[in-house]
Parts: structure tokens; sequence; C-alpha cells
């Protein structure tokens, strides 16, 4: 089987910092060599991998403000479809607009639907729904005009997220500094909680950074820590006593959630979205529904079984179900 992968370039694959679907992308490339797959990898040419790498972007255009984003992705995707037909199946990590070229080739696709950024991408779907293949990454994040051929969780490679018995004393907030995230919730309820809060990420909503949190940090009990690498993810996830996850928003998944769990720590998370799917609630953490059940919840935190988060997140989001699951999903598209 010859699978074509194609991942984003707005960040490398794997991602330096942030990149969730960029993540995803890597750890299901790696998984699939791992298997003896022939994979090529269509990413920045920057990217890591075991797999083929093809690409035409040398840089993520999020980190080189001199590319031209339409552009760029014009090219990359044209660059895998003039060359669909060496591929048994052509695997879309790239939202929408790979699916117009879906009826020009003759090779199958299927394309996981990390999220709807907005409605109105949901005529792009439908338009293709009957002629190519969609994976949800949660039951949650599906919507009731498009077919689906299955639910693949996002899966996390294990000896990324090492298990850690011994947490500090501090709450973490790890994601996109932007309302939907609930940076601001986190630092009330750390607040409410009388808990130090660390707060790590992307800043991609600079006028809320700048008139909502920025003025809470201190570096007393509220802290900022910055976009940070894999190697702080890991070891601020592991130290931390429980991640704070106030969404504001039906979250498609939430791969930081899945993370923290791997290495033990439980989370505490608003029950929005796929959060009932990602956490069991009393075992691997809490979902609440207001600020109050939240801080009632971080006084609990130290009834949660830490092994019991790390056992639940292997069993459910490991890097090697999602690849046998996604094989599976291979089978059936090419059997057709």
């Amino acid at each position: 089987m010859k699978v074509a992968i194609l991942s984003s370039i707005a960040w490398r694959t794997p991602p330096r910092q942030y990149g969730p679907w960029e993540q995803v992308a890597s750890y299901l490339t790696e998984g699939l060599v791992e298997k003896g797959i022939d994979v090529t990898l269509f990413a920045t040419t920057d990217s890591v991998t075991k797999a083929k790498l093809k690409g035409t972007c040398t840089a993520p255009y999020s980190e080189d403000r001199d590319i031209d984003p339409k552009v760029a992705e014009c090219l990359h995707i044209s660059h895998l479809m003039e060359s669909a037909a060496q591929f048994d199946l052509i695997h879309n990590h790239f939202d929408f607009l790979p699916l117009t070229y879906s009826k020009l080739i003759g090779t199958p696709m299927l394309t996981t639907i990390h999220g709807f950024s907005s409605p109105k991408i949901l005529e792009v779907y439908q338009k293709y729904n009957a002629s190519t293949h969609y994976a949800s990454i949660s039951n949650a994040d599906r919507s009731d005009k498009l077919d689906y051929i299955s639910t693949v969780y996002n899966g996390v490679d294990g000896k990324d997220f090492p298990f850690e018995m011994n947490p500090q004393d501090y709450l973490l907030f790890f994601g996109r500094i932007h309302p939907d995230k609930g940076t601001l919730e986190a630092i009330r309820i750390a607040r409410q909680a009388g808990k130090v809060l660390l707060i790590a990420g992307l800043i991609q909503d600079d006028a809320y950074f700048e008139q909502k949190i920025q003025p809470c940090i201190d570096d007393r009990s509220v802290f900022y820590i910055g976009n940070v690498g894999s190697g702080e993810r890991r070891t601020l996830l592991g130290k931390a006593l429980a991640l704070l996850h106030p969404i504001q928003f039906d979250e498609p998944f939430g791969l930081s959630v899945a993370e923290s769990m791997f290495c033990g720590t439980p989370v505490i998370a608003y029950n929005r979205g796929s959060m009932c799917e990602l956490i069991s609630d009393g075992k691997t953490g809490f979902l609440v529904n207001t600020m109050d059940e939240a801080v009632q919840a971080v006084e609990k935190i130290g009834r949660i079984d830490r092994q019991e988060c790390r056992q639940w997140a292997k069993a459910m989001f490991s890097k090697e179900k999602m690849v046998e699951n996604y094989l599976n999903v291979y089978d059936q598209i090419l059997s057709r």
C-alpha cells in the first residue's frame, strides 16, 4: 500500500511549538512507517520524518512572513495532486481545499476533518460528500449534513509524555491564548482556588492578551511561560497538579487534554464539545459547567489516581491505536 499524507504547511511537521494538525499528521506518518507502510509525507521541506518527504514550501508560512500563504498552499496541494496516480490512497489533513481536486484524480481520498473553522466551509464538504471519505476526530464534532466513514481519535506518542507521579502545586493552562480557549477563565479559577497558575501557548489574539491576560500576569500567582517547545511542554504538563481547560466553544478534540492525561495529570474542563469523550469524569479529571464547579474540582483533584489517567490515555488516545484505526479505514476504502 502506498499512502500519501498531506499535512498543513502553516507549521513544520512535526511542529517546533504550536501546530496540532501537523503533530497528528506526524504521529500518523511515523506510526504507518513503523508498520511497514510505504508513506510519502507532503509537508514543508524542513519537516522531520522517516517517510519519504516531498514539498514545495521550504519553511512554514507562519514562521516566514515573506511567504504568501495562499500561493504556498496552492503550490503545495497541486504538487501532490499532480502525482496522485503514484499512490493507492491520499490522506488529507489539510482541511477543505484539497477536496476540490478529488473528482479530478482517480486515487481515493480520505479527509480527516480537524474541526470546522466556519459554517461556510460546510458547502465544500457537502459538494464532495458522495465522492470522497470523511473521518471525524470526535463524535461531538460531526455535522448531520455529512457522511462519515469513521471517528478516529487523535493519537499521542506516550514516549513524548512520560508519566509523572509527583506533581508540583500549580495549575496549568496550555493552549492558544484566545477567548475560545478560556485563558481568562483559567486565571479566575486558579485565583479562587488559591493556586498558582502557569500559562503556556501561542498568543493567537493579541488584543485579548494585551487587554485581558497581561494585566493579570504578576509573576507571583500568574505566570506566562510563552509558546513552548516539546521538552518544556512535557515538563509543564507532567509537573502540574491539574490542567485547566475552561473552553468557551465546542472543541473538536483538544490534544493537550490527551497529552496531560498521558503524563498522569488530570484535567478540569468545561463540559463542551468533545470533552465528555476525552475525560472520564471523576476518574481522569472533572467535567464542569461553571466557574464555581471548577474551583470545587480543584479542591477534589487529590482524589484522582494519576496512574488511572495514564492508563486511560494509553487505552484511548495512543499513537498505536490511531494508526490501527486508520489502517482499518484505509482497508475499508480500498476494498470498495
